[in-house]
Order: structure tokens, then C-alpha cells, then sequence
């Protein structure tokens, strides 16, 4: 850890998911116990604005084609589209049709051109497949029990949502039918986190026997950047689950840490993919590398390394504050610079392109 911030100038209220400007310079921050949107200097750590969007911001994104700013009001029936460096309110894009049930949507994921936006709807159980240019809703799809998160495959082809209290993924074809279902491709389909005839009704939260090849209560759900794995934190069981994406099923389960929550994808140095996850009740960010030798299997997935988060005395990090009070609780968002996803990692300002792999740069070409 080398810095560490806390913004005491503003009272950070439940920092929950942040990203990043298309120069890898500002960082977009949720207060999803409040109602605010910070943005921050990423190397000084310097507060740059604090903005009012809507009640319980719940995750935030850029769209690609323009580098303005979506963040997903989780305590209403929108997602809030703002100006780049988000300085201020462009317009607010409804997730629920005129008298509908309030949507309440929480990870929304942007296509890799900017077009398009799904968002999972925790309180209507189901998702929202937005055309951003028009602002209109292009599609309403039925999901598990309260939908939580989400993300696009590459190409735009599908998406998968997590169904936190179903311990389910849903996968959701965009245009022609593109889950897979056995040899066939359907619209959508249901993925079980919950393998061997386990049941949540008999889950022992202390020996967790059982459970160490399933997905109870599934949270952040990225595809990574070169589309061929799904990777989901589930909080209740304390693993990761990992889907092929070229057969929609679940494939592998990695033990994770206590209140398993955040993912996110980072550049491997060489070639291929870290995913990072952060956990809610752990003070460790832990490291996996889905597909070691990139050859697309995941047999040899496995965790490589643990960040420890707690800033002591002894540490040389730069902190803004200091600790009163849980100094080992963990975080339930992620984000590793610089932005690698498809339609973003070729936005990236030319010293960070430097960095990365042909393959890396051009993900699915």
C-alpha cells in the first residue's frame, strides 16, 4: 500500500465502487450510504468534487465514445448521466418504464462502444438493457432474486447478472441468441452457483461444510477482458466462482475471504489477465490468475498473491487520516489501473499502451 485515502475534508460515506477518467487520472467514488458521487486526484489524492446525484450511488462507469459518467442511483429508479470529470449533471436515464416498480438499480457495466447499458434491478427482479444514445429503454429481461450485478461480454454479444439471493447467474443474449445451453444457443439462461445438491437452508456459516464448490449469495460478476471467463465474488461462502463463457457453465470455485464482494480485471505484465478481489470483512485484496499459461482453460486458475490493506505506524504509505475505529475491515470495490476492458484499454493515453501486450491492446481482435 503507498497511499491511502480517506478525503475527512467531505466524510466519506461508505465508499462503495469506483473507475476512472479515460486519462487514468481522476477516480470516480460512490458514497452508497449517502448521496454523492467524489471524484479525487488518483496520485495526489486530493478531493476535486463532491456531487449530488440521488440517493445510495451504488457503482459508477465512463462511457467510452464520450468519457462522461454513469452512476447507478441504487436508491431510486435510475442511472445518472454526467458530464467528463463529472462536473456536472448531463441527464438522468430511467431503468423502469412509467408506473413500474422502482428498479433500484446497483452494477450497471457499458458496452465496448459506449451504446449500451444493462443494469441489474435488486428491487424488480430483472434487467434493464438501455440504447444510450437515445436515453430509451431497448429492452426489460427477467432474472433471478435480486439481481446485484453485471457485466457485458466484449463483443456486446450477451451479459451475465448476478442474482444475489437466488445464488444464480443469469445470462442475457443482447441480439441473436448467444448463451449456451448444452450444443444449443438460447436467449437466456439460468447458471447454478450452488453445486452437488447443496442448499443455503442447512449453510453452516463457521465449518462452511459443503460449500467449497459453490457460490452462495454471488456479488460483482466482470467478464474478463478477452471474454472467456465470468468471475463472481459470492459473500456468504466465501469463494470465487468462475463460468465459460463458450459453454455458460461453472467451471471452477476458489476459496476467497470473509464477506467476498469485489471484482475487477488488471493487466498481467507479459500477457494475460489478474482479477482482483476485495472482500468486506478481510483486510487482505486477493490476487487470482485465471488462466496462468493463457491458454484459455482454467484447470490451473489459482490465487498468486494477498495485498495486505492495514496502514500501521511502521508503514511508509501516505494517509489524509487517521483510523479510529475497524482498522482490518476490508472494501467491497476494486479497481486496478489502467482500465483494460475492451473500447476502453484503446483509449488509453500512450505511456500506459507502452505497458501492455498486442493482445492486451486488442483483446478479441
Amino acid at each position: 500500500v503507498t497511499k491511502k485515502v480517506a478525503l475527512p475534508e467531505i466524510n466519506m460515506n461508505n465508499p462503495h465502487n469506483m473507475w476512472t477518467d479515460v486519462d487514468q487520472k481522476l477516480i470516480y467514488q460512490t458514497q452508497w450510504f449517502d448521496t454523492k458521487l467524489t471524484v479525487f486526484d488518483r496520485t495526489t489524492g486530493k478531493l476535486v468534487r463532491n456531487l449530488e446525484v440521488g440517493e445510495s450511488p451504488g457503482h459508477v462507469m465512463t462511457r467510452v465514445d464520450t468519457d462522461q459518467v454513469h452512476v447507478s442511483i441504487n436508491g431510486g429508479g435510475e442511472v445518472v448521466e454526467l458530464s467528463p470529470g463529472a462536473k456536472g449533471i448531463d441527464r438522468r436515464i430511467a431503468t423502469q418504464h412509467p408506473g413500474e416498480k422502482q428498479s433500484q438499480p446497483h452494477a450497471h457495466w457499458m458496452s465496448h462502444d459506449g451504446h449500451i447499458m444493462v443494469t441489474p434491478n435488486s428491487n424488480s427482479n430483472d434487467s434493464t438493457r438501455v440504447d444510450i444514445p437515445s436515453g430509451a429503454i431497448a429492452d426489460k429481461t427477467p432474472t433471478g432474486f435480486l439481481p446485484i450485478a453485471s457485466s457485458i461480454m466484449p463483443d456486446a454479444s450477451k451479459y451475465y447478472v448476478s442474482n444475489y439471493l437466488g445464488s444464480t447467474i443469469t445470462c442475457i443474449s443482447i441480439g441473436p441468441a448467444a448463451c449456451r445451453s448444452g450444443n444449443a444457443l438460447v436467449p437466456t439462461k439460468t447458471i447454478n452457483l450452488l453445486l452437488g445438491g447443496a442448499s443455503l437452508a442447512n449453510y453452516d456459516p463457521v465449518t462452511r461444510a459443503g460449500f467449497s464448490t459453490s457460490g452462495g449469495l454471488p456479488i460483482q460478476t466482470p467478464v474478463s477482458p478477452n471474454g472467456k471467463f465470468v468471475i463472481t465474488a459470492a459473500t456468504l461462502t466465501g469463494t470465487i466462482t468462475i463460468i465459460d463463457t463458450a459453454t455458460d457453465e461453472l467451471v471452477k470455485v476458489l476459496p476467497c475471504s470473509a464477506g467476498c464482494h469485489g471484482v475487477n480485471f488488471g493487466a498481467k505484465k507479459g500477457g494475460g489477465y489478474y482479477a482482483y478481489v476485495a472482500s468486506k470483512f478481510s483486510n487482505d485484496l486477493i490476487v487470482l490468475d485465471p488462466d496462468p499459461n493463457d491458454d484459455g482453460n482454467v484447470a490451473d486458475a489459482s490465487i498468486v498473491g494477498r495485498v495486505l490493506l492495514t496502514v500501521d505506524e511502521d508503514s511508509d504509505a501516505k494517509t489524509d487520516d487517521t483510523v479510529t475505529a475497524n482498522a482490518g475491515m476490508g472494501g467491497q470495490g476494486v479497481l486496478a489501473i489502467p482500465l483494460v476492458y475492451n473500447g476502453w484499454v484503446q483509449k488509453l493515453p500512450q505511456g500506459w499502451k507502452k505497458e501492455l501486450t498486442e493482445k492486451q491492446l486488442n483483446p478479441i481482435k
